[in-house]
């Protein structure tokens, strides 16, 4: 139990790190990565107005949907779709460019895919 809340006070630390650094404004919003251990969720920030301008997560109607289509898939899997969902949505809303902000977890993994994923839809970053 004190291991975990040393890992979850490591994160907390190098959030804090990245986001002194990294700011979202209105032509470069701030795509936001949260994980747990079952969902993961992306966000299109500006911070400007402090809105969220798009989201997506595991929990959305479609990515379940496709999930339950496909056979058994990966959480990678499902994090790259979650990332293309949310770069399609972000481009429907006429945003190109995004700063990524990886919310203080390791850049590998499940935070790693959802960038491909949004990446390969064509968001830019």
């Amino acid at each position: 139990m004190a291991a975990s809340n040393i890992k979850k006070q490591a994160r907390l630390k190098r959030k804090i790190s990245i986001r002194k650094r990294l700011v979202g404004t209105a032509e470069r919003p701030r795509l936001s990565v949260f994980r747990s251990a079952r969902h993961i969720y992306a966000q299109v920030i500006d911070d400007g107005v402090g809105h969220t301008v798009v989201c997506a997560s595991s929990l959305d109607k479609e990515v379940r949907d496709h999930m339950k289509s496909a056979s058994p898939m990966k959480k990678a899997d499902v994090a790259v779709f979650v990332g293309k969902v949310a770069a399609r949505r972000a481009l429907e809303k006429g945003i190109k460019k995004v700063v990524f902000d990886r919310n203080g977890f390791l850049y590998h993994g499940r935070v790693k895919a959802v960038s491909d994923g949004a990446r390969e839809v064509g968001l830019d970053f």
